[in-house]
């Protein structure tokens, strides 16, 4: 099994945006904008799918309107010329609160979500590979724009696409492709230690879980624990004075037998950040850290629906956890 990167994130971008999508667009490729519609003067904003940064030519404009009771504008402009209108009269954003926009290319449309709610599709009326450019625009602030590329987790099962999430600090040498710019009015929120938080629908096949975060310059341990009920399903316990990672399960109070061993060297490091993804699949967890494969945890507790929650604990400051 490989673990493959998607294109880095662009995190809190100011707007208005313009960025580049890596190879253009595919045929199941997943752009997820994150942010919040501002209080302004302003009541619209715009998210356009270019060929190139000219305006000239935008394969999909989607651009919600606040006015008359809200309702979306979708179009095409070709040579300089807007081609017909497409309206949705039904407002999914509100002034003020966050959202979650999922844009999904697929052969013959775009598929929107708002929100995790599907919301609208759009037919291709140019050739969407030519399309190579993001741009957003108006009364907008942004958290993050993401790529999810199609079979970026490879295994012998079906390709499942990966949200891929990097915390704020980098690898020397490994910039991220904007500079980023701290969100003025919206600041990132902050994960009390211990945090707890729920997984809704339990687990299944597919399901996804990322953690990213600073080990702490002195850290001694800390631990991911997926649990069901008083039990813990899966513990990940890196530990920096023993230079390995603890896998366990703890059943009615009593832990299993320990797995440490690693087919590489300790990938946390005291002090750096680190980005942890977690796939459920039907007989095992797959383990990543930042971008590479590390390890498969077997299943002991079978019943995935019943593990609905998550724990972080020790040595080390949250930056995003995604359930």
């Amino acid at each position: 099994m490989a673990f493959s990167s998607s294109q880095p994130p662009y995190l809190s971008p100011g707007v208005p945006f313009s960025g580049k999508i890596q190879g253009g667009l595919q045929d199941g490729l997943k752009i997820t904008i994150s942010g919040t519609i501002l209080y302004s003067n302003g009541t619209r904003f715009a998210v356009n799918f270019h060929s190139g940064h000219s305006d000239s030519d935008i394969a999909f404009h989607f651009n919600p309107r606040f006015e008359e009771g809200g309702y979306v504008v979708c179009n095409t402009k070709q040579k300089g010329s807007w081609g017909s209108e497409e309206r949705k009269m039904h407002m999914p954003f509100q002034m003020g609160n966050p959202f979650e926009l999922c844009f999904m290319v697929n052969s013959c449309d775009f598929k929107v979500m708002v929100n995790g709610s599907h919301f609208m599709q759009y037919s291709h009326r140019v050739p969407f590979h030519c399309v190579d450019t993001l741009s957003i625009t108006g009364a907008v602030q942004l958290s993050y724009i993401s790529f999810q590329s199609p079979g970026v987790w490879q295994s012998n099962s079906a390709p499942i696409t990966q949200t891929v999430i990097h915390t704020v600090q980098t690898t020397p040498g490994q910039p991220f492709p904007n500079p980023i710019i701290p969100p003025m009015a919206y600041p990132t929120p902050t994960y009390p230690m211990p945090f707890f938080t729920s997984i809704p629908g339990g687990l299944y096949p597919s399901k996804n879980i990322i953690v990213s975060g600073t080990v702490l310059p002195s850290a001694k341990r800390f631990h991911i624990n997926l649990r069901s009920g008083n039990d813990i399903a899966f513990h990940l316990n890196p530990r920096f004075n023993e230079n390995t990672v603890v896998r366990n399960t703890q059943i009615n109070n009593s832990w299993g037998s320990e797995e440490r061993s690693l087919p590489r060297k300790m990938p946390f490091v005291q002090g750096q950040s680190f980005s942890v993804w977690i796939m459920c699949e039907g007989h095992c967890f797959k383990v990543a850290v930042d971008g590479q494969h590390l390890f498969e945890y077997y299943h002991r507790l079978k019943n995935l629906p019943a593990i609905n929650n998550m724990e972080v604990a020790g040595d080390v400051q949250l930056t995003h956890v995604q359930t």
